[in-house]
Formats: C-alpha cells, sequence, structure tokens
C-alpha cells in the first residue's frame, strides 16, 4: 500500500464515530482488525467487479468505507446486526462523502448473490457465525474468498471449525497488533439451514424461535427466567406494553398470554432478535398482538405511549464492560412510558442499577433479589 494511501486511510478513519452507538475514551470507532482485515483483502478487492464486494459485521463503517475510499469499491452490499452499526456507518459515509457506495441489506441472497469478496468482523457467538458462513456458501459466487477478523482474545479454534464447514479451505493469517483475520474459501454445497431454529421450552411452556445473532439462542436465560416470576404482578389493566431488548421475545409473549387484552412492542437494535421474536410471537399464536420492531432504544416510539415496559439491559458495549446502554435504556423509558406507568426491570445485583433507575425513570422499589439478580419496579 502507497504511503498516501495509508495517510488517506487513516486521515479518514479518523473522523469516524460511534454515535449513535455509546461513545467513551476507550471505546474506539475503528481496531487494528479493520485495518489488517482490510490489508490482507487488498489484491482481491482491487480486483473486484463492481457489486461483487459484501460486508458482513462492520462495526461502524471502517470496512465499508475502506473498501470505498482506497479501492474505489462501488455498490458494496452490507449487512449489520445492530441497528446503531447501521446507522453509524451512514452517518459516516455522508461525513467523508461515500454514501452512494452503498446500501444496506439483510442477511440472505440479495446481499450475497455474486459475491466474490467478503469483508467481515468474527462475531463472538459460534451461532451467529454458522448462519454467515451457510448464508455466504449458499449464495456467494463460487469463487468468493471470505476475510473474516477479530482480536485475538475473541479467536477460537472453534471459528475454524465452523467455517470448515461451509468452505474447503480455512486458513489463518500472521497476526498484527493482537488481531488475525481467518481466510475461508471454497465454498461447499449447504443443505437445509440450521438456522433459524425452534426450540420448546416446556418450562414455560412456550415455542422459541432463534436466529444465530440473537441473544442466549434457543434457551432461556436465568435474568429473563427471574423476570418471568413477576409478570402476573404487572397492572393488569395495562394496554400497551414493550419488551426493550426483547431478543427471542420471550418476555413479549409472556405478557401477551397473561393479559389479553395488552398489545406489546417487541423491540431490539438487532435484525436477528427482532425477526426471532417476531417469529416466536407466531410461534406461539400471538402474531396479532405482539409486534416486533428494530429500533434504537425506543427511539421511533412517541413520548407518554406506554403503560408498562418489561427490561433485561445488556451490560456490555461489544466486547467492553460498560453500563452506558442501560443508562440510555432507562432514560428512554422515562419518556415513553404514561404518568403512572411502571418499568419492570431484572440486572445483575452488583451492577446497582436503581439509583439510575429512580433517577431516569422514576421511584423505584426492589421487589426480588436473588445472589446474581435483583428486580425493579419502576413508576413515572
Amino acid at each position: 500500500m502507497l504511503d498516501s494511501e495509508m495517510f488517506d486511510r487513516d486521515g479518514m478513519f479518523s473522523r469516524l464515530r460511534r454515535h449513535p452507538d455509546i461513545e467513551a475514551p476507550n471505546l474506539m470507532a475503528v481496531d487494528a482488525a479493520d485495518r489488517l482485515i482490510l490489508d490482507e483483502s487488498a489484491v482481491a478487492l482491487s480486483q473486484a467487479r463492481p457489486g461483487a464486494v459484501a460486508v458482513i459485521g462492520d462495526h461502524y463503517g471502517a470496512l465499508t468505507l475502506g473498501a470505498a475510499s482506497i479501492h474505489g469499491s462501488t455498490g458494496v452490499r452490507v449487512h449489520q446486526d445492530p441497528l446503531t452499526g447501521e446507522l453509524a456507518l451512514a452517518s459516516n459515509a455522508g461525513a467523508v462523502g461515500l454514501a452512494d457506495r452503498y446500501r444496506p441489506l439483510t442477511l440472505g441472497k440479495e446481499l450475497l448473490a455474486g459475491a466474490t469478496v467478503v469483508l467481515m468482523r468474527l462475531p463472538r457467538s459460534l451461532s451467529e457465525l454458522t448462519e454467515i458462513a451457510e448464508t455466504i456458501a449458499r449464495y456467494a459466487d463460487p469463487s468468493v474468498v471470505v476475510y473474516a477478523g477479530g482480536r485475538d482474545k475473541h479467536i477460537s479454534p472453534a471459528m475454524n471449525d465452523v467455517l470448515g464447514h461451509s468452505f474447503a479451505v480455512v486458513r489463518a493469517t500472521l497476526g498484527r497488533q493482537k488481531s488475525r483475520v481467518l481466510i475461508a474459501s471454497g465454498p461447499s454445497e449447504v443443505a437445509a439451514p440450521i438456522y433459524p431454529v425452534t426450540e420448546h421450552l416446556a418450562e414455560i411452556g412456550l415455542d422459541i424461535v432463534s436466529h444465530g445473532a440473537a441473544f442466549a439462542g434457543s434457551k432461556l436465560d436465568i435474568g429473563t427466567r427471574y423476570l418471568l416470576e413477576f409478570l402476573p404482578r404487572v397492572n393488569p389493566r395495562a394496554r400497551t406494553a414493550v419488551d426493550l431488548g426483547c431478543g427471542t421475545g420471550i418476555l413479549a409473549v409472556g405478557l401477551a398470554r397473561l393479559l389479553p387484552g395488552v398489545a406489546v412492542i417487541a423491540t431490539d437494535h438487532s435484525s436477528a432478535a427482532v425477526a426471532s421474536a417476531a417469529a416466536t410471537a407466531r410461534a406461539n399464536g400471538f402474531g396479532d398482538r405482539v409486534r416486533a420492531l428494530r429500533d434504537d432504544a425506543m427511539s421511533t416510539l412517541e413520548t407518554a405511549s406506554q403503560d408498562v415496559i418489561l427490561c433485561n439491559p445488556p451490560f456490555h458495549v461489544g466486547a467492553a464492560v460498560h453500563t452506558g446502554v442501560a443508562s440510555k435504556m432507562f432514560a428512554e423509558s422515562g419518556r415513553v412510558l404514561r404518568p403512572g406507568g411502571e418499568m419492570w426491570t431484572v440486572y445483575n445485583s452488583h451492577l446497582g442499577y436503581r439509583g439510575a433507575l429512580r433517577r431516569l425513570v422514576g421511584p423505584t422499589d426492589v421487589v426480588g433479589r436473588i445472589p446474581k439478580f435483583t428486580v425493579t419496579r419502576s413508576v413515572v
């Protein structure tokens, strides 16, 4: 790579931001793995015809905009599971004048048909990687080469095995700055797709449908299990409710089953979660009263429009432990709830969210506590 190109790339990277995702001094919009993926794929990108490059899991746009700015890639097709990443890429592309070089798509045929080069950040979940790898192998050009990178501490030998189920050749590059790239080629013939999966959870009497990237998959995570115990105490007169950070929609469907008069919005920033929640609602006969919505912490919901919010907030931003996402969810809950509306929250007890809930939502009582989890009820 020419020094001038490196200067231009780094100059562009310095302008990229994470917004509307959480921004903090220890949270970067570009990292060494992004740079290594672009360097390892440089020859392939320079030779790729227009429209033959696909990008998956680009955190904030470094891969998409790097390909467009350095190699002149056009017609780049991009899939980002989190809406925050999609919005950040749009903002960053506009800021550097490259908004016309790409288009966002869901994970599927339109994203990958005819693709000869795929750049991707390795997801932390093997189930998500499995669904992505199968989808690439099914729809991409037979000559496709996949450049999948990440930080060394998040790459496991199992990832090679997962890619090996869908590709004939998988090799790892030399590491650089604690990052590495897995290069996969020779897509295998794919039988029936594994995802989405459906599993009946007898303990709660529901069929759970899950795509690979959905939190907890088709299982019942212990925080959600604990919050389910308190649903019979939710205001029985509630007519509107939100499952905030819905995952596979277990809380949304659980509340709809308990309160026949309530309409529930199951919302998440993850496209996989929203698709999973919608499918879970249909599988259990609640598709008419549970609406799945991909949104950034209820940003599109009207102020004072909801009676109840159920929430099992995350405490990670990517790989970093950070409570900023939860604070954002709490602040929006205080806005979206009607006067007298209630928020039921389950969280890891050591995080001590009660003060933030009291400040951002309203008076907050601890209604349940076990060694690992706390459940609170906040009233606007």
